[in-house]
């Protein structure tokens, strides 16, 4: 017997000329295309290959119009040009990309009227979710509970302990730094960090306490607190070599402080990190491969702070939304500021 010819390529092809050619009915392609479990492996990758063959396409708008849904995801920033917000759009655009989810992304520049106009604009578009990016880690207000779609906040959360947001473990990241400056031997640890205004600051030099407490030790004088810069950095190691000259590791707020740590350390003749360590936060890539030796730092993983807030959304906008602040953990960057690597 002939075959059946296929359909012609003349026309833009249905879900029924998927079917028919898969040898299934319409709902069984349906369900194969959308995911459903009900399908089994084989049959689903026939309907896949036949959708292929036929370069057919589902028409987006009208499933979205069916399941209630448009496709679409407001990514909402603070500060479009700052190096953390950039890394969790980054990760947050992957997951949606996963997903064939278009993303609206809008820029409110820290001002909160600007906000407000594109939270509208957003809702107008009638997007299914959002996720709300913080430029710092500190909490920041809600945008309330009566917006119809699920909100997620990533790297600043929420002041309100009903929604979801996704931020780094900061406190561990505190004490995993710590962790790594003891595995190289070093017992007199002091910390310089940034500005005493962000909470990021005070919730890592908790950690780093904890980490030195479980040893028995604590840290060398006062955590000191200035600005996020080199210039303070080399200030105030300075201040602190005068003072503790004992001293064999300096934990750094951020990637810049630790860099004018170490030209200190190297115009006072110590060699780092043989005599002293020296360690960052952010692992700001054109801070740490720029320092000689190059710069051991903590990573927040922002991009999987960015990934994890996407999915949350998705699993928010399928009616399973999960109030709470998760804290994600960071990771220790290993370079030739604290450990001699072959």
């Amino acid at each position: 017997m002939t075959p059946a010819p296929g359909p012609a390529r003349s026309h833009t092809a249905t879900l029924s000329d998927v079917a028919r050619l898969a040898g299934v009915s319409v709902a069984t392609a349906s369900k194969a295309l959308n995911g459903r479990s009900q399908v089994r492996a084989e049959t689903r990758q026939r309907v896949i290959e036949a959708a292929e063959r036929l370069s057919f396409r589902p028409n987006q708008l009208a499933r979205g119009l069916l399941a209630g849904r448009t496709g679409t995801v407001g990514l909402l920033t603070s500060d479009l040009e700052g190096r953390f917000s950039i890394p969790i759009l980054m990760g947050a655009e992957d997951a949606f990309g996963a997903g064939e989810v278009a993303v609206f992304l809008c820029d409110a520049r820290g001002d909160a009227i600007r906000e407000q106009h594109h939270v509208r604009a957003l809702l107008g578009r009638r997007v299914d979710g959002l996720i709300v990016v913080g430029s710092r880690t500190d909490p920041r207000p809600s945008l309330g509970r009566g917006l119809g779609v699920p909100v997620v906040y990533a790297y600043a959360p929420s002041d309100d302990p009903e929604d979801l947001s996704i931020v780094p473990d900061n406190v561990d990241a505190g004490r995993i730094a710590v962790e790594h400056l003891l595995a190289c031997g070093r017992t007199r640890i002091a910390h310089i960090t940034g500005d005493p205004g962000y909470a990021a600051a005070h919730d890592r030099v908790t950690g780093a306490r904890a980490a030195l407490a479980d040893d028995g030790l604590s840290l060398v004088g006062e955590p000191r607190f200035g600005d996020w810069s080199e210039g303070w950095g080399r200030a105030a190691v300075t201040l602190l070599l005068d003072q503790h000259p004992e001293v064999d590791a300096v934990l750094c707020g951020n990637d810049q402080i630790a860099r004018g740590a170490v030209d200190v350390l190297r115009e006072r003749g110590l060699r780092v990190p043989e005599d002293v360590a020296v360690m960052g936060f952010d692992n700001w890539q054109v801070m740490t491969s720029g320092c000689r030796p190059l710069l051991t730092s903590v990573d927040m993983n922002l991009e999987q702070v960015g990934r994890a807030a996407a999915k949350a959304l998705f699993g928010a906008i399928a009616g399973a939304p999960r109030p709470a602040v998760e804290a994600l953990p960071c990771r220790v960057v290993i370079r030739g500021s604290t450990a001699h690597l072959s």
